[in-house]
C-alpha cells in the first residue's frame, strides 16, 4: 500500500508533525517539560514557605516553635496572614524578660536565707569529684 499524501496536502510538513502511527516528540518534551516544571514551582513554594522557621532556628526555642506552627498553619489553612506573623515574628529579635527576673528571685531568696528550688533547665550533677565511679570496676 503506497504512502500518496492526500490531494489536499502540502507536499512539505514541519517537523513536528508525526508520521501515522508514529511517535508525536514534541508532546512528550512538552510533557516531561511540563512535569520538571511543576516539580521546581513545588519545591520553589515548599523553600519559600519555610523560610520564616530556617531564619528562626538561630533565635530561642520558644520563638521557633511559634513560628513553626505559625507555618503549618499557613500551610494546611491556606491563610497566608499566618505566613506573615511567622516571618514578622522571626525577624524580631524578642528580649530575654526571663533571665533578669530569674536572677533577681535567686538574689532575693539568697538574702532572705530560702532555699533556692532547683532550675529545671539545668542538668542535675551526676556525682562528686570525690566519688568513685561503678565503672571503675574492682
Amino acid at each position: 500500500m503506497p504512502d500518496k499524501l492526500h490531494p489536499m496536502a502540502t507536499e512539505h510538513l514541519p517537523i513536528f508533525i508525526p508520521a501515522p502511527g508514529g511517535t508525536d516528540v514534541l508532546m512528550v518534551v512538552v510533557g516531561v517539560f511540563l512535569v520538571a516544571v511543576v516539580l521546581l514551582v513545588g519545591l520553589l513554594f515548599f523553600w519559600l514557605h519555610t523560610l520564616p522557621e530556617r531564619m528562626a532556628h538561630k533565635g530561642k526555642k520558644l520563638q521557633f516553635e511559634i513560628v513553626a506552627v505559625l507555618g503549618l498553619l499557613a500551610l494546611f489553612t491556606h491563610v497566608h496572614a499566618f505566613w506573615v506573623a511567622g516571618l514578622l515574628l522571626a525577624l524580631i529579635d524578642l528580649p530575654d524578660f526571663a533571665t533578669p527576673m530569674r536572677r533577681m528571685a535567686d538574689a532575693l531568696e539568697r538574702i532572705s536565707g530560702v532555699e533556692p528550688e532547683p532550675d529545671p533547665n539545668e542538668r542535675p550533677d551526676r556525682g562528686h569529684a570525690d566519688e568513685p565511679h561503678a565503672s571503675h570496676g574492682a
